[in-house]
């Protein structure tokens, strides 16, 4: 019984120290646990013609006719795992699209980054310039990533209602430009009397058609 029990306490011991070693091995770079960051978007198992771009690589044609249907042959990046229509592995399969350009996608297509430095009220509009990046599910040709000139559309929480019943009831007072944070025309206004009511009548229009705006240059909710 002693030497039974002196031989488990010593296969016991071997099996920490294997277990350390194993361990110190991977954590000195002797075998790589990393996966590519792109298999965080890649469902295992799934369809393979339904997988998000960056899980697989195409062999585009670049020369298709534009909006034509077109027809790819692609191949799963390494580490993606993903089947056929029964269910069955597979690394090789073809997908169907529209031939077009990433940046000529429909604006449902892609997501774009918003500006709220730029005047939304302001004649002519402004524009600026955003970076978009196209849905995961969407194929098309080119960068995914692209520049694109879009009109400014951020908003403040200003409420046109709320500027335009100011305008109408407080007006004279200025209260209609205090909210939308002109406090100097809020000031005019405020003692001038509204300009004797023609400064009044002139914002209630103004505002109405959405002509005079938030100051920051942000649009109405």
């Amino acid at each position: 019984m002693a030497g039974a029990a002196v031989s488990l306490r010593a296969l016991r011991r071997l099996c920490r120290v294997l277990l350390f070693l194993s361990q110190f091995y991977i954590l000195s770079g002797g075998e790589s646990t990393d996966m590519p960051p792109y298999v965080m978007k890649c469902p295992s198992n799934g369809l393979c013609s339904r997988l998000p771009a960056d899980c697989v690589e195409c062999k585009t044609n670049f020369s298709c006719v534009y909006g034509k249907p077109v027809t790819f042959d692609c191949t799963v990046k390494p580490s993606v795992t993903c089947v056929d229509q029964d269910f069955k592995s597979q690394k090789n399969f073809v997908i169907n699209m529209t031939c077009r350009f990433c940046w000529q996608l429909p604006e449902t297509d892609y997501e774009c980054s918003n500006s709220t430095s730029c005047m939304t009220v302001s004649c002519p509009r402004q524009r600026y310039t955003a970076n978009c990046t196209v849905r995961d599910h969407i194929h098309c040709l080119g960068n995914r990533t692209f520049p694109k000139m879009l009109y400014c559309n951020w908003t403040g929480g200003y409420k046109w209602s709320t500027a335009l019943a100011l305008s109408i009831t407080l007006g004279g007072f200025g209260a209609d430009r205090f909210y939308l944070g002109q406090w100097r025309e809020g000031l005019g206004k405020l003692f001038s009397f509204g300009g004797l009511g023609i400064w009044t009548l002139i914002d209630v229009l103004l505002i109405g058609v959405g002509y005079v705006g938030p100051a920051d240059g942000s649009l109405y909710i």
